[in-house]
């Protein structure tokens, strides 16, 4: 027996032919593939077939996309200030207009007023300047009185009352009052106590004693009972004009004369009925 018996051999066991023949068949066409590229290698080699497909980079994409979010929302910050802006202007001048309008007719109104004004005052002067002209021709037909507030005479017309004696108690008080204000101006819509209109001074008289009179010419003309001009006592309210619609009052004082604040260039003024007859009166007392 062999010294190398025991010891199993390292040598691969042989294929079978079957597995060789096909590996053979195998490399034979590798080889003819192989030597068909070869050949035709020379003639394609001025003509490199070359291709280069570009991958998109996704970073670039990215950033383009944040870019043109940022620039959008800087659009719209843009387009809501200045919205905003546009708003805050239309309430400004819408509040400017309105603050202008009312002005405007704030104004409007005080015209107005002015205007109603000046022709009340306008109206009245002609009233009374047509009433003393169609006066004039009665004045003849008066017979004179007397000068002084305490006596006098008349002719006994239906127009002149007869002197009265000095009056006292309420009508002493209030014609003691008249007389104090003569020389007073004579101011339309005046009160005192150094400047009165007609009717304002005959309320202010009436109210010493306790006697509250409308305040307007046309109210203090059917304040009382109405009486004839043949028949005045001391107190009585004179008027010129209709009762109702009276321009002008005054304060019969007796003895045929009166207190009146006449008008800017007369002032407040004593005068005899003659100077300028009344329409008719009315008695308070």
């Amino acid at each position: 027996m062999s010294h190398t018996a025991h010891i199993p051999s390292h040598r691969k066991p042989r294929r079978g032919a079957s597995k060789v023949a096909i590996r053979a068949g195998v490399a034979g066409g590798v080889l003819s593939t192989i030597a068909v590229a070869g050949a035709a290698g020379p003639a394609n080699a001025a003509e490199p077939v070359t291709e280069t497909i570009e991958m998109p980079t996704l970073t670039s994409g990215l950033a383009g996309a944040v870019a043109q979010s940022a620039d959008a929302t800087q659009r719209a910050a843009l387009n809501f200030e200045l919205s905003a802006q546009e708003n805050a202007a239309a309430v400004k001048a819408a509040q400017a207009a309105r603050k202008a309008k009312a002005e405007a007719e704030r104004k409007a109104e005080a015209q107005r007023a002015e205007a109603k004004k000046k022709a009340e005052a306008a109206a009245r002067a002609k009233a009374e300047a047509t009433a003393r002209a169609s006066r004039t021709a009665e004045r003849t037909t008066l017979a004179p009185t007397s000068t002084s507030s305490d006596s006098g005479s008349s002719s006994g017309t239906a127009t002149t009352p007869k002197a009265t004696t000095k009056a006292s108690g309420s009508a002493g008080a209030l014609i003691a009052f008249a007389q104090a204000q003569l020389g007073d101006a004579y101011v339309m819509g005046s009160t005192g106590p150094n400047a009165w209109d007609c009717s304002g001074l005959v309320q202010a008289a009436y109210r010493q004693i306790g006697v509250d009179l409308p305040r307007v010419s046309q109210d203090q003309s059917t304040a009382g009972t109405q009486v004839s001009l043949s028949n005045l006592q001391p107190g009585d309210i004179l008027y010129w004009g209709g009762a109702g619609s009276a321009y002008h009052t005054a304060i019969y004082i007796g003895g045929g004369e009166f207190i009146g604040a006449q008008n800017p260039s007369s002032g407040v003024v004593q005068k005899s009925l003659d100077w300028d007859p009344p329409s008719g009166a009315v008695r308070v007392l």
